[in-house]
């Protein structure tokens, strides 16, 4: 005992010395930069810039929060800030509105998905350094004038701000006369109350089967989605298990309280977008044999992050541990601590086998696997590069403005939609490139190309030629994929968020899907023996 006290107070002391030791040879070298440089040099954003790439080598998660991050932080945990009531997108030198919710003052003041804000209260967008959509926040009851582009003409508008409250179950109906359907869109201090009201209100409806649409859902508090899981299961069951080098952070969660309902046939609703918490609740579920998992692999983040406050308001989001589900699964899908070539995270291939209650197989290491997968939700490097680079985003206004009053109540995307889609990414600077074109061009240059010589070089050439022109063909190959996200935004222009989920009750797959399953009850039961 006295030899292991020993060891570990030595091993102690040897990590705080190295510790001590890095930040003086830190602290000497950034005050011998900033005295002696030849020009002017800016503390502030030397350090900001060492601070992030340090932790840019660790993984995504562990960040450096500013003042202005910290608020935005509380209010992606509290759901409350005061603003014009819009999702707005900034990038490069522009900030966009992707989405104005219904009711609030960006909406009242005529503002649309796909407006460019110019300028924001007389300062231009474009020469403001720092994230341009914090001129839109202020105290409540204050205006903010803006000028923005729409279809290459410019306009002007007053924004009255208010307090906006982000609902974490946005919305819920009733899909027949027997099942129930609640949007759990987020994990903030508000989705397990929340959720228990929408359910105890579709019970009163009539509610006897229960669909819980967690696609799209990034994630959030862990307390809420133990609580979330609680509404399902009994008291004293366990959810998660976290495991860290800081025996502080090792635990194990139970649910605490007496559930809503832990008879009612259940179905989870996942994609590639469910992650985090979502992940939790998702995976409990199923490990617990209490829900059918219906839609596409989830996202795969098995990593807990906490808050460290740290000086002059200031904090850090540190990756603290891992969490595991009650089969014993991490679900994390990426390893940022054993990078590529090129510093990529890797993606894990090998998956371990675990069991749930009823002896059910299911895997780790790559995100939650649905019980029922649905092709439509399915994603490809191909389908995210579109969403990611606003390709979509863009086509959907386009088709807004150039289809005013359409009806969208059975609307879906005609082939002659689709080639116009076709003809929009064709024409946009959308650049896509697989990692073979990658490795292709890369063998074109330096000393590869000499060593190859011309035949191979024109060869190389003329396949990669070939890849360019197979791109568009890919679109089609992929059409059911595409035309998922491509439809929801088309119909999001017309009928605002909460006529989305309206429209999903009649057009979704996954839903219908999910309303066919609890109505057999015996294939419901068979999935989960």
């Amino acid at each position: 005992m006295a030899l292991f006290i020993l060891v570990g107070a030595s091993s102690f002391k040897t990590d705080f010395f190295e510790i001590a030791k890095q930040i003086e040879i830190f602290t000497t070298l950034f005050k011998e930069l900033n005295m002696n440089y030849v020009d002017e040099t800016n503390p502030a954003e030397l350090m900001d810039t060492a601070i992030k790439n340090m932790l840019d080598d660790l993984d995504p998660y562990t960040k450096f929060l500013n003042e202005q991050d910290v608020e935005t932080f509380r209010i992606n945990n509290t759901g409350e800030y005061s603003g014009i009531g819009a999702l707005v997108r900034s990038y490069e030198d522009r900030l966009v509105i992707v989405e104005p919710y219904k009711g609030y003052p960006a909406d009242k003041a005529g503002l649309k998905a796909g407006d460019e804000l110019i300028t924001i209260a007389g300062i231009d967008v474009k020469d403001f350094q720092d994230d341009a959509s914090e001129l839109l926040k202020g105290a409540n009851k204050t205006s903010v004038n803006v000028t923005y582009k729409r279809q290459g003409k410019t306009y002007e508008a007053t924004i009255e701000r208010e307090a906006i409250e982000v609902d974490a179950v946005p919305y819920f109906h009733m899909i027949d006369e027997e099942i129930g359907y609640v949007v759990l869109s987020r994990f903030n201090k508000k989705a397990s109350s929340q959720t228990r009201e929408a359910i105890e209100s579709l019970k009163a409806e009539g509610a006897k089967k229960l669909i819980v649409d967690l696609r799209g859902n990034p994630g959030g508090l862990l307390s809420e989605a133990i609580n979330v899981t609680n509404l399902f299961v009994p008291k004293g069951t366990l959810v998660v298990t976290t495991k860290s080098k800081v025996k502080k952070f090792n635990q194990s969660y139970e649910t605490r309280n007496k559930p809503l309902d832990e008879e009612i046939p259940l179905v989870v609703l996942v994609d590639g977008k469910s992650a985090s918490a979502s992940e939790i609740v998702s995976g409990s579920l199923q490990d617990l044999d209490r829900a059918v998992i219906v839609g596409a692999r989830s996202f795969g983040k098995g990593l807990v992050q906490r808050p460290l406050k740290l000086t002059y308001g200031t904090q850090l989001k540190v990756t603290i541990s891992r969490y595991y589900t009650p089969s014993g699964r991490c679900i994390q899908s990426l390893d940022y601590w054993n990078r590529d070539e090129e510093g990529n995270a890797v993606r894990n291939t090998q998956f371990n086998e675990f069991t749930t209650r009823n002896g059910r197989k299911v895997k780790d290491g790559g995100g939650i696997m649905p019980d029922v997968p649905i092709a439509s939700l399915n994603t490809n490097d191909l389908v995210n590069a579109l969403v990611n680079n606003h390709v979509l985003f863009d086509y959907a206004t386009d088709y807004y403005y150039g289809h005013p009053g359409q009806a969208v109540g059975d609307f879906s995307l005609t082939d002659a939609d689709f080639e116009a889609f076709k003809r929009h990414v064709s024409a946009s600077s959308f650049d896509f490139q697989t990692k073979t074109e990658l490795a292709l061009k890369e063998s074109l240059t330096g000393k590869n190309n000499e060593l190859f010589g011309r035949e191979v070089e024109e060869n190389t050439k003329a396949l990669l030629l070939s890849i360019e022109k197979s791109k568009l063909a890919a679109l089609d190959t992929f059409r059911k994929e595409i035309t998922k996200p491509l439809e929801d935004e088309i119909v999001k222009r017309y009928v605002y968020r909460e006529g989305l989920y309206d429209y999903y009750l009649n057009h979704d797959e996954a839903i219908q899907a999910s309303a066919q399953l609890l109505k057999d009850e015996s294939k419901y039961r068979s999935i989960l023996k």
